[in-house]
């Protein structure tokens, strides 16, 4: 059976448009999203607060938000089949905003949860049909690189977007900093409107044929990869903060700083694994596979003084850039189901946001310590690469239902 090639996804029928401008238009949504996606952690002491929550309450808020992404992604990416690309970024950035600003504007704790949920809808269906418009306007040779560009609209965010977001709801409350995310979410409306090229639907484009990428074993493994693999890194950053106070005894003030390290590797390591995947995806996947599970074996014994734990910290955000060479995989795999798999790629990243943090609490509740969520996750990260080479040993033995994919 011959390898499963990549498809040229660039719409030859689209205007020309430079593709840095679509590039900046498409980063700035993923940076308000990034934005509110994290920020939001830090926001919980103030809004539980306000509105008279404990903050295991308020905490729901997040998994009211990340409940949306997963339910969004998958759902979104099939009934919106029809639609052009251009159209779908436009609208689904519009529901961001209003899902931010109602966020802002909510008097009470069941409004706060409806309007998260609200607000984490589009998450995942933009991220997929962003990296799918960036990747069409580039050689297939440049198409994770193009993805990792949008991406790093997130990765700043870690860096810029989420410490000023928390700045923010000290100096002038909580509901600034959903508030300032609606309007990111505005600018990017308007900068997708001018600068985004018209992509149409390809031809026969239905719900029924974006739901064909469920039965591709290669898209369900893939997705499988990033469900367990990336779960490793949300169990250590979840329980920073903690770790920092309790185990590394360090003023609170350092928390921000240290987690803008966490930001900057992923930043960086976003690029670089890209830029791996673009000349050897399988070697790019499993090496970042290999090198986070190296990196959060590190941290229990990094934790103890603040300058082993940084560079450690710095290491796990580095090999954050998984995501980029899995969402180009699946653009690989998915034959004509190109959105949906894009979409629910998402989908996984936010079930591993789930599980690893519930893993490492139940080691923390266990009375391993803070540390002992190192362990777990080198442990999911160890879990992702033995299903990313039961994804490779699967394709190699020629049971993929297509191996040459139409591009959407």
């Amino acid at each position: 059976m011959p390898p499963i090639l990549q498809c040229n996804m660039t719409d030859r029928n689209a205007p020309h448009t430079h593709p840095a401008l679509v590039t900046l238009a498409l980063a700035m949504g993923a940076f308000a999203i990034g934005t509110t996606e994290f920020a939001a952690m830090s926001l919980v002491p103030y809004f539980a607060r306000d509105l008279h929550l404990t903050e295991p309450q308020a905490g729901h808020a997040i998994s009211a938000y990340a409940l949306g992404v997963f339910v969004g992604a998958p759902v979104i990416a099939v009934l919106a089949a029809r639609l052009g690309r251009r159209t779908l970024l436009i609208g689904l950035m519009a529901l961001f905003a209003l899902g931010n600003g109602l966020s802002a504007m909510a008097p009470s704790y069941p409004l706060l949860i409806l309007f998260r949920f609200l607000s984490g809808l589009p998450h995942g269906a933009y991220f997929g049909v962003a990296a799918l418009v960036a990747a069409s306007m580039v050689p297939e040779n440049r198409r994770a690189q193009a993805v990792a560009m949008v991406m790093s609209g997130l990765t700043v965010a870690t860096v810029i977007g989420v410490p000023a977001a928390n700045w923010l709801g000290q100096a002038l409350g909580w509901r600034a900093g959903f508030a300032v995310v609606s309007v990111l979410a505005l600018i990017t409306v308007a900068l997708v409107a001018l600068f985004a090229p018209h992509q149409r639907p390809s031809e026969g484009a239905s719900p029924m044929r974006e739901l064909g990428a469920l039965r591709r074993p290669q898209v369900l493994l893939t997705l499988l990869t990033g469900a367990i693999g990336f779960g490793g890194l949300f169990a250590v950053y979840t329980y920073i903060a903690s770790t920092m106070i309790e185990v590394t005894k360090v003023p609170e003030t350092m928390v921000p700083l240290v987690l803008a390290v966490f930001g900057v590797g992923m930043t960086v390591g976003n690029l670089f694994w890209a830029w791996a995947a673009d000349r050897a995806q399988s070697r790019a996947a499993i090496g970042a596979l290999l090198f986070s599970a190296f990196s959060l074996a590190l941290f229990p014994f990094a934790a103890g003084n603040i300058w082993t734990l940084v560079p450690v910290i710095l290491m796990v955000g580095f090999s954050g850039g998984l995501g980029t060479i899995l969402q180009t995989r699946l653009m690989d795999v998915a034959g004509e189901a190109q959105a949906l798999a894009a979409a629910a790629h998402h989908s996984a990243f936010n079930f591993a946001n789930a599980l690893g943090p519930w893993l490492g609490g139940l080691a923390i509740s266990a009375g391993w310590g803070l540390t002992s969520t190192g362990w777990i996750g080198a442990g999911l990260s160890l879990g992702g690469l033995a299903v990313f080479l039961l994804t490779l040993a699967h394709h190699k033995r020629g049971v993929e239902l297509e191996a040459v994919p139409a591009c959407a």
